[in-house]
């Protein structure tokens, strides 16, 4: 990858001297649940970095998070082996045919790992003289500073340094400020992994689109995804709406009432329907599909329904898909079909009894052959793949489209308008000015 103007504002690790040194590096291989490996993806787009650094002379130490261990109101930390980072390791060790070492510190009940002990830097002698060919630390969020405040934290960061010469971080998708992706940076030199790079660029594209510009954004709750939505709203030439945010749109519009749509998700949806209402960016999706039950798709329990019927004061039932036929309407057609730029952040239906809105959504993208066709969120990815995988497959290598394997990311850095704005990024560009005056 060639530097480009990232490197003015960033510290790239192709401009780091990585021969002969111990390399930690954070990435976000947050894909196991219950010791099991949902989707290598997010794996296999940091392999880059990973070859990188071995070609270069360095030694690896990797490290990243699995799940959310730590308890928020009561601060425990469960270090249970189903987010343990032992799948990862035996998805790498297969892939890469290396071993790499696991430590095993001392867990403190609840209280999770105390730090680094001392039993580690002789491994890591082992690794700078290629004894093992790497090492991959537990799970992040079983360190009791990881997520803390105070000496936990602190010494926990001097631990992290002391055993590396270099940091890299290649984990775009764990925006959050944490010991493994701020405060290392703070004690050695600390740089931006190829995959950390690649979405960054990526981002601005979607900052900066090249017009006409159609976002797709869909979600199960609309207050939590307002900001972002606002922001996509004000940059998009076209808006099409799934899901909850659809859903609650449309009450909102035509003073209708769905069920499962709260009057507090509507009277959010007001400000967007003002703000529509002389802009006139969102194409409506024309039919709904309305079912009498969420346990499933029920034979006569489920039916379409035309946003042109709508009456004031009319009442449904739970509004669970998107009809196929939408994606024929003249309006969503020229959307999809006009754009240069399409950013998708959506599952349009509620999975998995009412999956054929998304993939009728994806097939009718795919047949823009000439837009640059972005997608964000691991919901958004998994149902691509799961709807249409010779789609997916086929598109993997294609330079149209690129697959964000950050969504939450993405939308906070989106409604905050850039990348550079994100804690664990500042922290490097910090990190570079450091790495500049030397």
């Amino acid at each position: 990858m060639k530097p480009g103007t990232l490197s003015k504002r960033l510290p790239l690790m192709q401009e780091a001297d990585l021969d002969g040194k111990i390399v930690l590096v954070r990435f976000d291989h947050n894909v196991a649940k219950k010791g099991v490996i949902r989707d290598p993806y997010r794996i296999d787009r940091t392999l880059g970095t990973l070859y990188n650094i071995v070609e270069r002379g360095g030694r690896p130490i990797l490290m990243t998070h699995i799940g959310r261990p730590r308890d928020k109101k009561t601060g425990k930390i469960s270090c249970d082996p189903g987010n343990s980072v032992k799948p990862v390791v035996e998805y790498l060790e297969q892939k890469l045919h290396t071993d790499l070492y696991v430590p095993e510190f001392n867990i403190r009940g609840d209280d999770g790992i105390a730090g680094i002990d001392d039993s580690l830097h002789a491994v890591v002698e082992d690794l700078r003289n290629r004894k093992i060919g790497g090492i991959y630390l537990p799970n992040t969020r079983w360190f009791h500073g990881e997520e803390d405040d105070g000496f936990y934290r602190n010494s926990f960061a001097v631990q992290l340094a002391d055993i590396a010469d270099v940091y890299i971080n290649d984990a775009f998708g764990s925006w959050q400020p944490h010991v493994s992706t701020y405060d290392v940076t703070k004690f050695i030199p600390s740089y931006a992994g190829f995959l950390m790079q690649q979405e960054i660029e990526n981002l601005n594209r979607v900052l900066d689109p090249e017009r006409p510009f159609l976002a797709v954004v869909a979600g199960a709750k609309y207050d939590t995804k307002i900001g972002p939505l606002y922001a996509i709203y004000r940059k998009a030439d076209s808006l099409i709406l799934g899901g909850i945010i659809y859903n609650a749109y449309l009450c909102a519009k035509y003073g209708i009432t769905v069920k499962g749509v709260s009057k507090e998700d509507v009277d959010a949806a007001k400000e967007l329907v003002s703000m529509d209402k002389e802009a006139g960016k969102i194409a409506e999706l024309p039919f709904v599909v309305e079912s009498e039950s969420i346990e499933g798709k029920i034979e006569g329990k489920y039916r379409t329904v035309s946003v042109k019927d709508f009456r004031e004061g009319d009442k449904y039932e739970y509004f669970l898909d998107i009809d196929p036929a939408s994606f024929k309407d003249k309006r969503i057609s020229e959307a999809i079909l006009n754009a240069k730029t399409i950013f998708v952040n959506a599952v349009m239906g509620f999975t998995p009894h009412f999956p054929l809105g998304s993939k009728a959504l994806d097939e009718a993208i795919d047949e823009n052959t000439t837009a640059l066709k972005m997608y964000g969120g691991g919901d958004t990815l998994q149902e691509f793949k799961n709807l249409c995988p010779g789609l997916y497959l086929s598109v993997l290598d294609n330079a149209k489209y690129y697959f964000f394997t950050g969504g939450g990311t993405v939308l906070t850095a989106i409604e905050e308008g850039s990348p550079y704005g994100l804690k664990p990024v500042q922290a490097l560009m910090e990190n570079k000015e450091k790495i500049d005056k030397r």
